[in-house]
């Protein structure tokens, strides 16, 4: 069985989220798992202003995803610590992080024996950019 880890703020959920999770979940096979990492308020805050919607709301919606098999908290915006516990055969990136990130990234999933497969940010699937829309 195969075990893929994808993370979220999914402060507002849209058609990148839902993009991202349905491949992630066709990578992890019939018979695999995806977990969810979705980030606390304050995980979110390293980086980010906090999310409009609370951790439970967000986490919920996560969870009620059909592609989603298991949701947890992610407490930093790394997923580092999270991969470190669950020991996914693939962690889930984006090109949004920044390089660095993510070749930290590729040497924590190789030395638990795993992959990295990083996937396209598309700009105008953004949370941010609906918030910035909404705000006009």
């Amino acid at each position: 069985m195969r075990i893929v880890y994808s993370y979220y703020v999914m402060d507002i959920v849209h058609r990148g989220h839902l993009k991202m999770l349905e491949n992630a979940k066709a990578i992890a096979g019939k018979d695999g798992k995806l977990i969810v990492g979705i980030l606390t308020d304050e995980a979110v805050m390293e980086k980010k202003q906090r999310p409009i919607l609370s951790f439970d709301e967000r986490f919920d919606l996560a969870n009620a995803l059909k592609y989603v098999d298991l949701v947890v908290a992610q407490d930093t915006y790394s997923p580092l610590p999270n991969v470190k516990k669950i020991k996914p055969d693939i962690l889930m990136e984006s090109t949004s992080h920044t390089d660095e990130a993510i070749e930290k990234a590729r040497e924590v999933m190789e030395s638990i024996g795993g992959e990295v497969i990083v996937v396209p940010y598309f700009p105008s699937q953004s949370s941010t950019n609906i918030k910035n829309q909404i705000k006009k």
